[in-house]
């Protein structure tokens, strides 16, 4: 495995076993009598506090599971074992705040309905870290695919509601008789240099302090190079020259695989489009060390488990590979 596959959500190789998907039977079977279920709430999988160092799983006989079953997203095998994951939002704690619900990043957690001690939803960006690579991959494709079918229900051509199948990696139009799948969505996020410098940005509405490597989504008929140059043209003036390709995570806010590359710029002037960013400046290594140490006076250190942290600390200790 090559060093760049330790990326927070990489590297785990979940046996997914695609060809049980269109066996309703047999996963039936794995389902009722040893499935392991994650249970996710607002895109909040549940963990185990105070931590959250770890994912609960629990049976299908779990009250909250029974009345998902129909909906339940079949995600790979660990052991002999079936793992699913199923939404649970629809219900609603007695106590619930929603003054948080809506933040960056939502520090509330909701105590499941009989669920076993100690377990928590809680905010995957705020736990991924804490989560072992095979834990982090089932929970970043459960927030994936719920959210998709969440947001995705009717039938992109002729408007009628769909139905799952496929185990929940398709939906089917029983009225015009077309199949839909899970997006994705192809991101390139860029270790711009100049010599001993790396370019940095920040979007409106980010905390204070808050920069990371500029990032774009890639479009129609382009190359993951020509996107690179022109995010980063478009975003901050600067023209970039060769482009390289580094790692990529995949990055479930809400369906994103990010494309982490690496381009040299042919120009250092900065002009951001407003539009765009809010800021953009070149960091030195020295000062990227600064960055890290929490010492710098302007910008905060990227967050754990984002691509951008990953790509800026192996550039740091000259470990990209």
């Amino acid at each position: 495995m090559k060093h760049a596959e330790t990326v927070t959500f990489g590297g785990s190789g979940l046996e997914r076993a695609a060809h049980l998907r269109n066996n309703p039977q047999e996963l039936a079977a794995l389902f009722e009598d040893n499935g392991q279920v994650l249970m996710v709430w607002r895109g909040k999988p549940l963990v185990q506090g105070p931590d959250n160092g770890q994912l609960v799983w629990v049976d299908a006989r779990h009250p909250m599971v029974a009345s998902a079953t129909k909906s339940a997203v079949f995600l790979g095998l660990e052991g002999g074992k079936g793992l699913f994951a199923v939404d649970v939002s629809h219900w609603t704690p007695d106590d619930l705040d929603t003054s948080t619900l809506n933040q960056f990043l939502d520090p509330s957690e909701q105590v499941p309905q009989g669920g076993p001690a100690g377990a928590v939803f809680a905010e995957l960006r705020a736990v991924m870290t804490k989560l072992d690579a095979r834990d982090a991959e089932c929970a970043a494709t459960a927030r994936a695919v719920l959210e998709w079918h969440r947001t995705h229900g009717f039938c992109a051509f002729c408007g009628h509601k769909t139905m799952i199948g496929m185990a929940g990696w398709q939906t089917d139009c029983a009225a015009c008789g077309r199949h839909h799948f899970p997006r994705t969505d192809p991101v390139v996020i860029m270790l711009i240099l100049s010599g001993n410098s790396v370019l940095l940005g920040r979007s409106p509405g980010w905390p204070e302090g808050m920069y990371s490597l500029l990032a774009g989504f890639i479009e129609p008929g382009e190359t993951i190079e020509a996107a690179v140059r022109r995010e980063v043209q478009e975003e901050s003036g600067v023209h970039v020259g060769q482009v390289g390709y580094l790692a990529s995570q995949p990055w479930p806010f809400p369906a994103s695989l990010m494309f982490g590359c690496i381009g040299h710029a042919t120009s250092t002037e900065i002009k951001i489009d407003p539009e765009e960013i809010e800021d953009a400046l070149w960091v030195t290594r020295e000062e990227m060390m600064q960055i890290f140490a929490g010492e710098h006076p302007k910008v905060n250190a990227p967050r754990q488990g984002a691509i951008a942290h990953f790509l800026l600390q192996n550039w740091l200790a000259d470990t990209l590979d």
